[in-house]
């Protein structure tokens, strides 16, 4: 395998036009700010550009239920992605100042990745899936980032966060900048990450290509995002996106015989940590593709010491990022503690993945990019790099099922997003070179098929790719208990959650987050800060919680004699006891709900009903109401 050709490197690994040509003066002498200073433009520019137009699209009053909010998206993806076709075809852009370029590029990438999704859930509060499926946890994380100033568990008080908090700290001052409540600003919050995440995209790969092929892999990067179900977890798609041109790059300044500089390394180990601050998997899922690379190089070129020193920089860079979010938890001992967070095996994690298989437009266009990756590695850095990337997918998979030997999973399922990404990716890269071997004479031709096969991915990406996640958010109740479309399901436990709130606050007569709340109706901490003795879900649980402790906890307290003894059990516990209990009536009985992890059976999770005596809350000590279907109980 050559070194990677001069067009590729760049110079200073800088492409600064659609076509080759020298860099100028200021980008050689300070090519990393200027980079810098474009990816934080960038992503201010998509942020603000997002919320206006998420502004405009919930303005639009369309009736939920209806296939207008589809047929105003299919109409304003294809305007964007015909207007950009035509003049990158047609040229039309190439005397155009370099900033009118980048500005346009922008606006065309926020503008595709905001209305794709803002106008389909624009009669909705809710982000895709609502509150149900994982949603309550993400909602309830935020509702925690509204409330507190550090990086503390979504659930558990007086813990560290578990999960890395990144994306959902800065989702809270989000959402109190813009006064809304943490669940009412999830929705906004994550359609402008996705805004975000296509133009830092578009910079990422401006780096090791043209301006004119970094829009196009962009734009598949978008469409990926949506058939692959990417975006229906915005705060983990970010890092899924950005991962093939960052393969790239890593690959490019790993076989650069010359010496490198220290913003390309710092670039790669800011990538890495910002993984490690946002989505755990991506991180280790990223390192191990650094390393993968680190070691082909190695091998094709034998420069293992100059590699050594490299992968060094990049770790020291990406090290005190992740420390940031896994710094508290670590020193609070976390690192020995048994977690159930991998006990999870989906029918998309039992086997190996195949998004090239031709019975698709998205299917055709992987295998595509899986020939050329294939063909091409041998004389292209993107191709070799991204071959190495693609590789990396298959051994996750493979160490996954290994995994199981030892009772756990590597949650295979979500590295199946970047090898979409990937494959989509190239899948544009090998359309490219096809066009060029054609004749010159065929731009209208080539400008059909490309805008013909882009509105077709558009209009899959959301009929498709996140229908059911549209149709839930526009199905689950608010809080009031109606929901988008003015129904109102008697049965829904959710309808309750404004009444239930109202009273815990009226008897507890303390702050939302001064409340340790045990119940089985997680959506109450999605809605309002309370702790929560105990998770509703043995997977997104503390290891510092000691989820089987608290679960013989509960059990033990429901089968106290008196309520002297229930009051004694609660103040010996060794855990902070609840200070408000919402169970369920049922019959002459109070009950809750109590998971126990099962994996690998499907589901992966048991719920024991645990009962109470109602006589155990008889003590002046509590107060108590009933409210619809459930008693709520605050001890003073």
């Amino acid at each position: 395998m050559r070194d990677p050709p001069a067009a590729a490197l760049g110079g200073e690994l800088i492409q600064q036009e659609t076509r080759p040509r020298p860099a100028p003066p200021g980008a050689r002498r300070r090519p990393g700010g200027r980079w810098a200073a474009e990816l934080v433009l960038g992503a201010c520019f998509a942020a603000v550009f997002s919320l206006l137009l998420q502004v405009v699209a919930a303005r639009l009053h369309v009736t939920p239920g209806t296939f207008v909010p589809l047929a105003l998206m299919a109409f304003a993806s294809t305007v964007i992605v015909v207007v950009v076709f035509a003049v990158l075809a047609f040229r039309r852009g190439a005397r155009w100042p370099s900033w009118l370029k980048i500005v346009g590029a922008w606006t065309a990438l926020s503008g595709l990745a905001t209305l794709m999704i803002a106008l389909p859930l624009q009669g909705t509060r809710y982000y895709l899936y609502g509150a149900s499926v994982d949603n309550p946890f993400r909602l309830q994380f935020m509702e925690r980032m509204t409330a507190s100033p550090g990086l503390t568990d979504m659930n558990y008080h007086g813990l560290p966060s578990y999960y890395p908090a990144g994306w959902f700290w800065l989702g809270g001052h989000f959402a109190n900048a813009v006064h809304l409540e943490g669940w009412a600003a999830y929705k906004q919050y994550s359609i402008m990450w996705l805004a975000i995440a296509a133009v830092v995209a578009f910079t990422l790969w401006s780096l090791v290509t043209r301006r004119r092929l970094a829009l196009l892999a962009t734009i598949a990067t978008i469409f990926a995002g949506f058939i692959s179900q990417g975006v229906e977890e915005p705060y983990s798609w970010v890092s899924a996106a950005w991962l093939p041109p960052i393969a790239v790059f890593t690959w490019t300044i790993l076989r650069r015989r010359e010496p490198v500089r220290f913003w390309p390394l710092a670039l790669v180990g800011g990538y890495l940590g910002f993984a490690a601050m946002t989505y755990t998997l991506y991180f280790f899922f990223g390192v191990l593709v650094v390393v993968a690379l680190a070691v082909v190089v190695g091998v094709l070129d034998r420069t293992f010491a100059a590699l050594v020193r490299r992968i060094a920089v990049i770790a020291v860079v990406s090290l005190p990022l992740m420390l940031v979010t896994w710094g508290p938890f670590l020193l609070a001992g976390g690192l020995g503690k048994p977690t159930t967070a991998a006990h999870h095996l989906p029918a998309n994690s039992s086997s190996f993945p195949t998004p090239f298989v031709p019975g698709s437009v998205f299917g055709l266009l992987c295998l595509a990019g899986l020939v050329w990756i294939l063909v091409r590695s041998r004389r292209d850095a993107m191709a070799a790099a991204l071959v190495v990337l693609t590789a990396v997918v298959y051994v996750w998979f493979a160490l996954s099922t290994l995994a199981l030997a030892v009772h756990s999973t590597l949650l295979a399922f979500r590295v199946i997003i970047p090898l979409d990404v990937t494959l989509a990716t190239a899948g544009v890269f090998a359309a490219v070179e096809l066009v060029r071997w054609l004749p010159r004479k065929v731009p209208a031709v080539a400008l059909v098929v490309a805008c013909a096969t882009a509105v077709a991915l558009a209009q899959i990406s959301v009929t498709d790719g996140v229908k059911d996640g549209l149709r839930q958010a526009e199905a689950d109740a608010y809080p009031t208990g109606v929901n988008a479309r003015g129904q109102h399901d008697p049965d829904d436990d959710r309808g309750w959650a404004d009444q239930l709130i109202a009273t815990i606050n009226q008897l507890s007569g303390r702050r939302p987050a001064d409340d340790i709340v045990l119940s089985a109706n997680g959506y109450l901490l999605s809605y309002q800060p309370y702790w929560g003795f105990q998770h509703t879900s043995a997977q997104y649980a503390n290891p510092l919680a000691d989820y089987r402790e608290r679960n013989a906890e509960i059990r033990h307290w429901a089968a106290s004699s008196s309520p002297q003894e229930l009051l004694a059990r609660l103040d010996a516990n060794p855990h902070t006891p609840p200070n408000v209990f919402v169970l369920r009536n049922h019959d002459s009985t109070l009950v809750m709900g109590v998971v126990s992890d099962v994996f690998p059976r499907t589901p992966d999770i048991r719920v024991d009903d645990v009962t109470f005596d109602p006589k155990l809350f008889g003590s002046p000590e509590f107060t108590q109401r009933v409210v619809g279907p459930f008693t709520v109980i605050v001890r003073r």
